[in-house]
């Protein structure tokens, strides 16, 4: 006989690789129990990341002696009697395989109770029980799973470290408390405090102890009712974002999903307001009747598949997309200090003197006048470099509403003399000389030669330009760093914390030095030489979220990162006119680049018309 029925030990195990891949997968299990409980309150302590310990404590329903051993055996629930109760799910757990499988990898205790007579009290070991007693009469439940994997340690194999494990399940609760904001939620780590939400029912309160208070400000109320969706939540301003998705939360009757079509029409209702490689922070909740979404397509529950999806898409698209034409969007500047120079201070290297339309202040534009009038033109290209350095760090001078020209400004943009200096020029021209005949639109040069004629997208153009330029010095920057006369704060959640705190020896030697400056919150006083000034918080953000997704410091990254975002803000936009003398000096510097054919985000910069078609467009050639 070679077919037999697996012991339930053995079928547990098997089950337990589905449901309880990592602590976090015990935690999530447990605090859905608890919610089904109609828990108010619920406390999670763990013991290095939940390996050594997972501790569950509620305020629910409890349950009666007769119910604690049934409940963990295989298939065994409460909440579903028939095959019809499992597409009328209205609960988190339903399938009755996470206790058994749990308690088939550790070893667990259970107390619970109803309140209303003596608890229970039972140890297992392996899945098998190995003690029952009488406990306490506090009405509720407290879970204990220690040694996680105890018996399978193939399974500690494939765990990560302490802080990504902890991460995990910190995300976790993020998603469980923004589902259930009614439900107030503890959470320590080794002793230490680690997560509280105040349970009042309040969202957005919810969204500002993850998140922070900053978030929490910008975020707009969404909400949208039909026959047979109710929508709501909050989405961000666009000036909020991400470098991952990961800051999208869905919520489906309660019950956190993971859904790329309901994401991507999440990002398809930002449309073109995200910048590109750039994600919101979405909460959503989407409350449908249980006969249109199916919610056990996987064992961890977290997956679904919806009857009326498309409607849904649309309606969520829809919705986000509305709300931002209702709502002004532009962004408030918030006041900051920023460090005064002094000359003790290391002297790093100025992105903005180099770029051909700089965002200049009025009151640079007046100096910048001044100084062409009554110095000489050597004397004036080092002063106006040191005006555009200190306009950039914050200093104040005098008010006024003219505007330079462009061939004044011309003299702070990447010269061919600049560009053979600091960009290799290729020994094969791959495009050729190009002699500009006028423009179109104030966008796009318009250039002929020998070849035909063609069109410059301008921005493109120059924003290809200044990305070599700005790739290159910041290759060249040591690990120098610039001390700051008034410190940076940033407000992270508390799963950025965590990491920071353990990179911290990483982060320092790349330069950033964070100081603990109260709850979740950090100070930076000095950051390093090469990061482009008025971007430092963007940034180091950046690498934030670059260590949580990658678990390391790429700088090589963050400074490609870096000079994308230095191009395209210094470049020179559409509807902006240049005379001729500036449109051939750009097509120039083109030509010097290494790859002058797409900007940095892959758009084309040149469109070629030979002769032969432009004859063939008016019929001189059939």
């Amino acid at each position: 006989m070679k077919i037999f029925q697996m012991p339930d030990a053995l079928a547990n195990k098997i089950a337990a690789g589905e449901v309880v891949e990592r602590p976090a997968s015990v935690v999530k299990e447990l605090i859905e129990n608890s919610i089904d409980a109609n828990s108010s309150w619920i406390k999670v302590d763990v013991l290095e990341a939940g390996l050594e310990q997972i501790k569950i404590t509620d305020d629910g329903e409890g349950m009666a002696e007769d119910d604690v051993e049934r409940a963990f055996l295989r298939h065994a629930t409460s909440k579903i009697r028939n095959e019809s109760d499992l597409f009328h799910v209205n609960t988190l757990g339903f399938r009755g395989e996470a206790l058994a499988s749990i308690a088939s990898v550790s070893r667990l205790s259970i107390k619970t109770s109803q309140g209303n007579s003596a608890g229970s009290l039972l140890s297992m070991e392996g899945g098998q029980v190995v003690e029952r007693s009488k406990s306490d009469a506090r009405r509720g439940t407290e879970i204990i799973v220690s040694d996680l994997f105890y018996n399978t340690p193939a399974r500690l194999k494939y765990m990560k470290t302490i802080h990504t494990e902890l991460g995990h399940i910190t995300d976790l609760l993020n998603r469980l408390a923004l589902s259930h904001p009614e439900i107030r939620f503890e959470a320590t780590h080794n002793g230490k405090p680690l997560f509280k939400t105040p349970g009042t029912g309040d969202i957005l309160q919810v969204i500002a102890q993850i998140y922070g208070m900053g978030v929490a400000r910008k975020m707009i109320p969404i909400q949208e009712e039909t026959l047979d969706f109710k929508i709501n939540g909050y989405i961000a301003k666009p000036e909020i974002t991400r470098a991952s998705r990961s800051y999208i939360s869905i919520i489906l009757n309660g019950r956190y999903i993971k859904s790329i079509p309901v994401t991507q029409a999440i990002i398809r209702g930002y449309h073109t307001l995200l910048p590109i490689g750039r994600s919101p922070v979405v909460v959503l909740s989407i409350e449908m009747d249980p006969i249109l979404v199916d919610v056990n397509v996987h064992p961890t529950k977290l997956e679904a598949r919806f009857s009326k999806d498309k409607e849904l898409y649309r309606l969520v698209e829809d919705l986000i997309r509305s709300t931002f034409r209702q709502t002004r969007l532009i962004p408030e500047i918030e006041q900051k200090q920023t460090e005064k120079p002094t000359p003790s201070v290391q002297n790093s290297f100025d992105f903005d003197s180099t770029s051909s339309k700089a965002k200049l202040t009025p009151e640079l534009s007046k100096y910048q006048k001044t100084i062409y009038q009554n110095q000489t033109e050597q004397k004036a290209d080092h002063q106006y470099q040191h005006l555009v350095e200190n306009n950039f760090r914050g200093s104040k001078v005098e008010e006024t509403q003219e505007k330079p020209d462009f061939h004044e400004l011309a003299k702070e943009s990447i010269t061919k003399e600049e560009s053979q200096k600091n960009i290799q020029v290729p020994q094969d021209e791959r495009v050729p000389k190009m002699y500009p005949i006028g423009q179109l639109h104030g966008t796009y040069i318009l250039a002929q030669n020998d070849n035909g004629f063609y069109m410059i997208d301008q921005h493109a153009a120059q924003e290809r330009i200044k990305y070599e330029f700005f790739k290159h010095k910041l290759g060249q920057t040591s690990n120098e760093v610039q001390e700051l006369l008034f410190p940076i704060t940033f407000e992270f959640s508390k799963q950025e914390s965590i990491f920071i705190d353990h990179y911290k020896t990483e982060l320092e030697k790349v330069g950033l030095f964070f100081e603990t400056f109260g709850n979740q919150s950090y100070i930076i006083r000095s950051y390093p030489n090469w990061f482009p000034k008025g971007f430092e918080e963007e940034v180091i953000r950046e690498m934030i979220e670059q260590i949580m997704q990658d678990e390391r410091i790429n700088i090589e990254a963050i400074r490609e990162e870096a000079a994308i975002l230095m191009s395209c803000k210094r470049s020179i936009k559409a509807n902006h006119y240049l005379n001729h003398d500036d449109m051939f000096r750009l097509l120039e510097d083109l030509r010097g680049t290494t790859d002058p054919f797409t900007c940095p985000h892959g758009r084309p910069i040149i469109v070629h018309f030979t002769t032969y078609e432009l004859e063939k467009m008016f019929k001189r050639v059939m």
